[in-house]
């Protein structure tokens, strides 16, 4: 029997992580293995695909929130997991939440101009704005706020009802897991530390599964994100440059648990697919690739031996145990005029004094002292002699727009695209005793559908490409102040003649967003291990 189809015009697949080294491996036939993905692999074959390029630091907030403004970090305001201000005497941190997003999002833009639409599982979209015509299931939040954060507040009982087997905590991230699994990595428990994330993900597939069915939204959106957790950890069992030349027992269990997440995939892309119907365009996007890290770099500890910074002295006291155990720089303020803020932002903070007396280096000096910096970062070598930082980036290069004052002064590019450490540890660069995985520029894009070219692999595009794209595709014209373009290429000649790119009005500004219920301590402390997990924090 033929499943019904929706009036939904576009479908968009978000795949955290997911780069073309492992789903180019996941859609072929591989002797003693066979086909992981055979549904994506015939869209593959009949559909257009590019690479996408990342943010200049390739990290899952600022680029998904690049995904779903048209922008960069320089004008939409996000950097990284944490947000920090410098006050002179300490630095103080919080979480990222869409009221940092300091611009519309295209669900927002697609609302307001009649287009009702869902977005499931995307960072950064709690709170969502209450003015929105259509559904909001945040990512990235605790299952305590899931319910308070979802949108219209209706929602989250109705899939409680409706939607067998729905579990809040395995919805949303398992802290409590993650914990054991960040201390328990070994060998015997990876396989069940993979496994595990499987569930997770069919709870987003059966809420995508609903909302298509049930409200046929004109743009449909879910992310899956095991993608990049799998990757994260179990790299060397995807990566097929590193396959041993006689694999274990272990390996082949923990290849096969592998590819089993990516069948599982599979089949939910199938069955949205299919739900959407012949007359609907589908969309794939990754926030960045992925690739392998073989060294360590600890950038802080490399800044003091160039007399930079300064560790605080640790006097025996609870606040200073605390602050040493803690995830982000424990340094000498008074001492310190550049410095890491934590591992996931690749970045470098030089300290400008506001005044005379205050910490950091006089503004008339700025330009001399960076150019300095600069130069000494890209001297670092290994111990085979290799430079170690590849490009060192100044951030009005890379992140104009109204908050290029909150970017990282310098951001660094390690040869082989790892995160930095920010520990008083030394060497400054060590070897791992594995590579493990680490995110690479380049993600995914991908479409397939009605209107969609059959031009197989096309020229790179921007990440910021990504949300012309989706509103081109659902009908709507490109605002003027985006910094990305629609992909032409990803569009036959027919359906662009028929529905020429418009560059029309530019965004608007955001009036008043709903409260959160703010995280405690406790919660927060709770994301911050699982970014340990991951290697975002150490």
């Amino acid at each position: 029997m033929t499943a019904p189809t929706t009036k939904t015009r576009t479908l968009f697949i978000g795949m955290d992580g997911c780069t073309f080294t492992v789903l180019d491996e996941m859609t072929r036939d591989i002797p003693g293995e066979g086909l992981a993905m055979p549904f994506l692999a015939g869209l593959m074959q009949k559909g257009v695909r590019a690479k996408l390029r990342s943010t200049p630091n390739p990290l899952t907030p600022p680029a998904w929130t690049s995904i779903m403004t048209g922008k960069g970090p320089g004008e939409h305001g996000v950097f990284d997991f944490i947000r920090a201000e410098d006050k002179g005497g300490d630095v103080y941190w919080t979480l990222y939440d869409s009221r940092d997003v300091d611009t519309e999002m295209i669900w927002s833009i697609a609302s307001r101009n009649g287009k009702k639409v869902a977005a499931l599982n995307f960072p950064l979209t709690a709170p969502p704005p209450k003015e929105l015509n259509g559904f909001v299931v945040p990512g990235f939040i605790p299952a305590k706020h899931l319910r308070r954060n979802s949108h219209p507040a209706t929602l989250f009982e109705r899939i409680k009802q409706d939607v067998p087997g729905f579990d809040p905590k395995e919805l949303a991230w398992d802290f409590e897991k993650e914990k054991q699994a960040m201390e328990t990595l070994s060998a015997s428990d990876m396989e069940n530390w993979v496994r595990y994330h499987l569930p997770r993900e069919e709870q987003w597939f059966n809420i995508a599964e609903y909302i298509l069915t049930h409200e046929q939204p004109d743009l449909m959106a879910v992310m899956f994100d095991g993608t990049d957790k799998i990757q994260h950890q179990a790299w060397q069992f995807v990566d097929p440059s590193l396959v041993p030349a006689e694999p274990t027992d272990f390996y082949k269990r923990m290849r096969a648990v592998c590819r089993e997440y990516f069948a599982n995939v599979d089949r939910y892309i199938k069955t949205l697919v299919t739900l959407a119907g012949p007359d609907c365009q589908v969309f794939f996007a990754s926030d960045h690739g992925f690739t392998a890290t073989v060294e360590v770099l600890r950038i802080n500890s490399y800044l003091e031996e160039l007399g930079y910074l300064k560790w605080a002295v640790n006097d025996g006291s609870e606040q200073a145990l605390r602050r040493e155990a803690s995830d982000f720089a424990n340094l000498d303020w008074s001492k310190t005029t550049a410095y890491c803020r934590t591992p996931s932002s690749n970045g470098i903070f030089i300290r400008v004094a506001e005044k005379p007396g205050d910490p950091g280096i006089a503004k008339k000096d700025y330009n001399r002292f960076r150019d300095k910096l600069i130069e000494e970062l890209k001297q670092l070598r290994n111990e085979d002699g290799e430079p170690v930082i590849v490009d060192v980036l100044k951030r009005e290069d890379w992140f104009q727009g109204a908050h290029m004052k909150d970017a990282c002064d310098l951001t660094l590019v390690l040869r082989d695209n790892g995160f930095v450490s920010i520990r008083d540890l030394k060497p400054v660069v060590v070897k791992r005793p594995e590579p493990i995985g680490t995110h690479h520029p380049d993600g995914i894009f991908m479409a397939y559908g009605a209107g969609i070219a059959g031009n197989g692999m096309v020229p790179r595009r921007k990440i910021v490409d990504v949300a012309p794209t989706l509103l081109h595709s659902v009908g709507l014209p490109t605002p003027s102040d985006f910094e990305g373009k629609v992909a032409e290429s990803f569009f036959s000649k027919e359906w662009l003649a028929a529905n020429p790119v418009v560059i029309g009005a530019p965004t608007q500004k955001l009036g008043e967003r709903a409260k959160a219920e703010e995280m405690d301590d406790t919660e927060k402390k709770q994301i911050i291990e699982q970014l340990q997990m991951l290697g975002y924090m150490e």
